[in-house]
């Protein structure tokens, strides 16, 4: 019978990261301001982000010694988890909100296969199902029958992309299990600083001539929504078995598509709908399989 303490834990968690798939499903809302004002990807990525990440390069280095060792593991933990937030950013910045969010819900299937391949965790039944109503839901929400008449924007594929990154990110999190997760946390941050500093030396995304408030925001989105978002997330998954988490977590698709409906008069078409229910099921199934006792944890 669980403690009224870990009652308390279990709930405080359940609310935190409800709160934080708020944040995370209506973050569309102040990318796409900054947007309106020629702050697209990589550009919010590099302030946004990247003063998170500034901030935990000394905080890292003062917890150089028990990371020592552990450097290829936070790099790739670093790639992947800029690449996933920049890929984000700028497809959400830039693109449909429905459809960008209901394709970087496709982290269901990247996270069945990619650890099938690299935990070699076992396929069963409902995992193949998942994929299978992932991915088929990916294909109605591109267009269906009709996908080679209306391709796939660009917009589409950093949204995948954005899935994709996000769930390999999850499967090394989880891999890299010795580190402790504010590290992790941490080392994301200064991935998104160092993909941002690349692509703009790169010359990628012009930067604009923009009134300084609207720069102080971006900063204080970054500091003070995504690093909130962030940590609730994260502290609160590392509470609860997998299975209640990603159930919860689905909340953020909710939020998304909900809000872009309201505010912006989207509407979805019937075969969106149905490919958002597959992507939805998809999600649910993974997430009411039963966790292995090893993986569980913080």
């Amino acid at each position: 019978m669980p403690s009224r303490a870990s009652s308390r834990v279990d709930a405080g968690a359940v609310a935190a990261l409800l709160g934080a798939s708020t944040l995370w499903g209506t973050s569309w809302l102040p990318l796409k301001y900054f947007g309106s004002h020629g702050l697209h990807g990589v550009t919010v990525t590099l302030v946004a982000y990247g003063s998170l990440g500034a901030l935990a390069i000394p905080w890292l280095w003062t917890r150089r010694a028990a990371l020592r060792g552990h450097g290829p593991a936070l790099a790739a933990i670093a790639m992947l988890g800029g690449l996933a937030n920049l890929s984000f950013a700028t497809a959400v910045g830039a693109g449909d909100v429905v459809r960008v969010m209901v394709l970087f819900y496709l982290l269901p299937a990247w996270g069945v296969i990619g650890g099938r391949i690299l935990l070699a965790e076992r396929l069963d039944a409902r995992r193949v199902t998942g994929v299978i109503c992932a991915l088929l839901g990916a294909f109605l929400v591109l267009g269906g029958v009709d996908i080679a008449s209306h391709p796939p924007t660009p917009n589409d594929a950093f949204a995948v992309v954005a899935g994709l990154a996000l769930a390999l990110q999850n499967i090394a999190f989880r891999k890299f299990f010795a580190i402790d997760v504010w590290s992790k946390i941490a080392v994301v941050f200064v991935g998104c600083l160092g993909w941002a500093l690349a692509l703009r030396v790169l010359g990628v995304d012009r930067v604009p001539i923009v009134r300084a408030e609207v720069w102080l925001l971006l900063v204080a989105f970054g500091l003070a929504w995504i690093l909130t978002a962030t940590i609730g997330t994260l502290w609160a998954v590392a509470q609860m078995e997998a299975g209640k988490s990603s159930i919860l977590l689905v909340m953020e698709l909710v939020t998304a598509v909900t809000s872009a409906a309201l505010l912006s008069g989207r509407r979805l078409a019937p075969f969106e709908w149905l490919g958002g229910g597959l992507i939805v099921l998809a999600t649910l199934l993974e997430a009411q399989r039963p966790t292995p006792a090893s993986a569980r944890g913080g």
